[in-house]
């Protein structure tokens, strides 16, 4: 095997790491796991899905498996497991529209998956491998959801504690068992209740908000509806304070910190009472700013909220009527983040403002959020961007409240009585009576007192995080366990009837009700226990369910008796780090914190978060598209066409024609792409997500075969910071390729037989060769631990190219070159291991270490500065002291040219850094 051929190489060392579990992580107290520190680095599991993988999946991976093996090398006990999120909607849907059982389908798609995966040569510990729909891990999904449910939040002590714990009052306790039951139910933190969702009849299931587009579902582009259901819910709100007050000592992002707050969106403000009009009922609404309740001109209820149907006079029950289907029909997205115009009805009803007695009319507007806060708002649009938009459409009154800035009144031009946009700022009350003169958090706290004083407003801390839906009509899913009584009871199954596995149904396909598929194993639907007729439940667990605790079960995989033996959680949690797209920035990361914080309440886990750190990778995007338009068989400029775009949006047409252009019509004009023979047409040049629809998607099995699988773990680590977003380019591979053949070729003859090439000596390499070494030691290792693995492979690369031009390579550099290159292209430096003389793998072999002096400059850059403007540079010896620094400064021809016939009033040295001279 003279040349480098990846397929054989990486063939026979997958075939060996497989043959001898080279990276089976052993459980703590094994031998060879004493003394070392555990390290525990994990991959956001993958959803199988039956495309298979394409390039930008293993950008991850890599990542985690480069700093895995380097951890490995430094000395660390690493654990690095792989699993399959594997139940869920798009798997069930797939085998619905093939009539092939899901149990198949997915099947199929992991081994597909775990192939690819190990043609990568990740060094995951496979004898850890967790799949979400095996009985054996979602018996411990199903017992951990018995928990929650056998769980109440004491905000006493804040925590949950098991509900034999919860008190019951005396009133209660008295009404007898039934009535013990229903306190006991309504205290859980699994619960059942009537809510408002997004019902999908076409997928005969309930979706999440995240899973709704314009009214219809993500999946399909089928027609969503909101209706009222009766599901499962979790009560995550009563976590909502621990949840932020614990993300702060994390090792995440500041922008996935704000994400997660943003998303559980704690505000202080208070409740008021608005009486209506006719004393029939009062609205009790949330706000932020009660100091400009004087300013509430309007009210304003989401079209679900109870009153609505009460209050509508007989001239506007129809308009209001196909006013709530509508908005039935948009996600609360679509409502609150993506509207363009404020729409709305007007009920026919008016609201006392309590605060100046003032009559306002009370409308319904899809804006407004049955979900948060109270479902009502007074609408204050002096002060508030949405309500001012609302006011302005329906000519609302528009009152000023809070006293802008001058600067901001000439800036909008804006004067006190006609705003042109809404001031939210904080400032100094005005028109608000008791409040004038006041600025914003005095004038809150005053009016907070004067309500709570008459007894029609309170403090209050709000949160726009809603408990969590967690119930699915769909088959492939996990059960719950749990039976109905024809009483209304709810019985959870014991521990010894788990796990509770789903009926082998024939007909999978939804029923298009509430009911879901299971409802159709009547033999499996209903049981007789204690001579009592039961049904069980017939929704199944969200996908969410699953990925909530994989993390902890990849600790103790195999163990029957318990979800993971208490020992070894101690031993290896937090996660030291945990890497996976920014797209589960949100949900995933907050349903999994608050299972954890669940466990830990009730002593089953250690530590009360999950993840110490936290790292997004950028997404890979398809190559680069080079986009032209003809319009009139005439090709345009993409600056026209994005001129005319806005205006073509609203007619809803297009007289455009994008056209994907090769490379070959194109050249480059400066920044921009120009077709070659159109007098400088500007050509778009864009990458997009990579997607089946697009055709851009590009398999790593290709890019394996024709360059091997250490050339793309390099190309996707080398493409830019693991954090950024970048384009795909296939030919761009071609350079790491030829980098790793220069690395193979400056240790393996180029010749018929596999040996040492011949300038391959043992003698002592001379000292610019050892701190080209030991600087790419220092760097190496810097960049691997900081993941800035991009610059770390230039290190190598540099590396390479010195060496390579020596006529003597001495061998005892090229032994820890092959371990630094290890992590990175694991195979080929098995292979160039095994070149130099040893028989063992590199996996464990320890890390090479730097020479401090070797790695010092012997030259060093200092700038000089005159009177603060930097005139010229040194080139001095880098231990040069603050004297000889001065001296040599003030002795430089081109500093004597400048401060000749002045005087030297001061000179300033900073010590290897910088020499100030001051002068008059």
């Amino acid at each position: 095997m003279p040349s480098y051929h990846p397929a054989d190489v990486e063939r026979r060392w997958q075939q060996f790491w497989e043959t001898n579990k080279t990276f089976r992580t052993p459980d703590p107290g094994e031998p060879g796991t004493e003394g070392k520190q555990k390290c525990y680095i994990l991959d956001m599991f993958p959803y199988p899905s039956g495309a298979g993988l394409h390039v930008g999946h293993p950008e991850g991976y890599t990542a985690t498996d480069i700093l895995a093996r380097f951890k490995r090398m430094n000395g660390f006990h690493v654990l690095h497991p792989m699993g399959w999120d594997a139940y869920g909607l798009p798997a069930e849907q797939y085998a619905v529209e093939k009539n092939v059982h899901p149990r198949i389908t997915t099947r199929n798609n992991i081994d597909t998956f775990r192939r690819q995966i190990k043609s990568l040569g990740f060094s995951y510990d496979w004898d850890r491998e967790v799949d979400t729909t095996d009985s054996n891990y979602f018996h411990w999904t199903q017992w951990i959801f018995l928990t929650i449910y056998d769980t109440w939040y004491d905000p006493v002590t804040k925590k949950g504690r098991p509900i034999s714990e919860l008190p019951i009052p005396d009133g209660v306790r008295k009404q007898g068992d039934a009535e013990i039951r229903k306190y006991e139910d309504s205290h859980r933190l699994a619960y059942q209740a009537e809510v408002p969702v997004n019902w999908c009849p076409a997928l005969g299931t309930v979706l999440a908000n995240e899973e709704v587009i314009d009214g219809k579902s993500e999946r399909g582009g089928h027609p969503v509806e909101r209706r009222p259901l009766r599901q499962w819910l979790m009560r995550i709100t009563a976590y909502a304070e621990r949840l932020l007050d614990d993300l702060e000592p994390l090792d995440w992002s500041h922008s996935i910190k704000e994400m997660q707050r943003n998303w559980i969106g704690k505000s202080e403000g208070a409740e008021v009472r608005f009486a209506l009009a006719d004393n029939s009922a009062n609205i009790t609404v949330f706000t932020t700013r009660p100091d400009t309740l004087f300013g509430a001109t309007y009210m304003v209820l989401s079209p679900e909220h109870a009153l609505v149907p009460k209050i509508t006079i007989a001239e506007q029950q129809k308009a209001v009527q196909d006013y709530q289907q509508a908005a039935s029909r948009k996600s609360d997205f679509e409502r609150t983040e993506t509207a363009k115009k404020k729409t709305g009805v007007f009920t026919g009803a008016y609201a006392i403002n309590p605060v100046n007695d003032q009559r306002i009319p009370i409308w319904i507007a899809d804006y407004v959020l049955a979900t948060y806060g109270t479902g009502a708002i007074m609408a204050v649009p002096g002060h508030d961007e949405r309500d001012f938009e609302f006011a302005k459409q329906f000519g609302l009154p528009i009152v000023t409240v809070v006293k802008p800035t001058d600067e901001w009144l000439k800036k909008t031009g804006s004067s006190l009585n006609e705003l042109q946009e809404p001031y939210c700022e904080e400032g100094v009350a005005i028109n608000s009576g008791i409040l004038d003169g006041l600025a914003t958090p005095e004038a809150k706290a005053k009016i907070i007192g004067s309500l709570e004083e008459k007894g029609i407003g309170t403090r209050r801390v709000n949160y726009k995080l809603r408990d969590w839906l967690f119930s699915r009509q769909r088959y492939w899913g996990e059960p719950f366990p749990v039976l109905h009584g024809e009483d209304g009871s709810l019985v959870a199954l014991s521990a010894s009837g788990l796990p509770l596995v789903p009926p082998d149904l024939e007909d999978f396909k939804p029923t298009g009700t509430p009911e879901g598929p299971l409802s159709k194993a009547t033999d499996w639907v209903n049981v007789v226990v204690g001579g009592k007729n039961y049904k069980r439940e017939t929704n199944t667990m969200p996908q969410w369910a699953g990925s909530c605790w994989y993390f902890l079960r990849y600790i103790d995989p195999k163990n029957g008796a318990e979800f993971a033996d208490p020992t070894k959680l101690k031993y290896w949690l937090p996660v030291d780090l945990y890497v996976g797209g920014a797209e589960h920035a949100v949900l995933h990361l907050l349903y999994a914190r608050f299972w954890h914080k669940v466990l830990f309440d009730r002593g089953y886990l250690p530590c009360p978060e999950p993840f110490q750190r936290l790292v997004n990778q950028g997404m890979i995007l398809g190559e680069m598209e080079l986009t032209a338009y003809l319009k009139d068989g005439k090709w345009v400029s993409s600056s026209e066409v994005k001129e005319a775009e806005k205006d073509l949006a609203e007619a809803g047409q297009s007289t455009f024609t994008p056209v994907r252009i090769s490379e070959e019509q194109v050249e480059k004009k400066g920044p921009s792409f120009v077709l070659k023979e159109d007098n400088g047409i500007r050509v778009e040049a864009r990458a997009h997500k990579m997607s089946k629809s697009r055709g851009n998607v590009v398999n790593p099995d290709d890019i394996v075969k024709e360059y091997g699988a250490d050339s793309l773990r390099l190309y996707e680590m080398f493409m830019g910071p693991l954090e950024a977003v970048k384009p795909w380019n296939t030919k761009s591979v071609e350079g790491v390729y030829r980098f790793l053949t220069r690395a193979w070729r400056l240790i393996v003859d180029d010749g018929e037989d596999f040996k040492l090439h011949v300038a391959v000596k043992d003698v002592e390499p001379d000292r610019d060769t050892l701190r080209v070494l030991h600087r790419t030691i220092q760097k190496v290792g810097k960049d691997t631990e900081g993941l800035s693995f991009n610059t770390a492979i230039s290190a190598m690369m540099e590396f390479v190219n010195h060496v390579t031009k020596l006529e003597t390579r001495p061998r005892n550099i090229l032994d820890p070159f092959v371990l630094l290159l290890a992590p990175y292209a694991p195979h080929v430096a098995e292979e160039l291991w095994r070149a130099l003389g040893h028989t063992n793998t590199l996996a464990y072999e320890p890390w090479p270490k730097f020479d401090p002096e070797l790695v010092k400059a012997d030259e060093i850059d200092v700038p000089v500065q005159i009177n603060g403007k930097k005139k010229t540079v040194l080139k001095v010896p880098a231990e040069i002291d603050d004297a000889a620094l001065e001296a040599t400064a003030l002795a430089d021809e081109a500093v004597k040219a400048q401060i000749a016939g002045k005087t030297v009033k001061m000179v300033k040295v900073v010590p290897r850094k910088l020499v100030n001279i001051v002068v008059v």
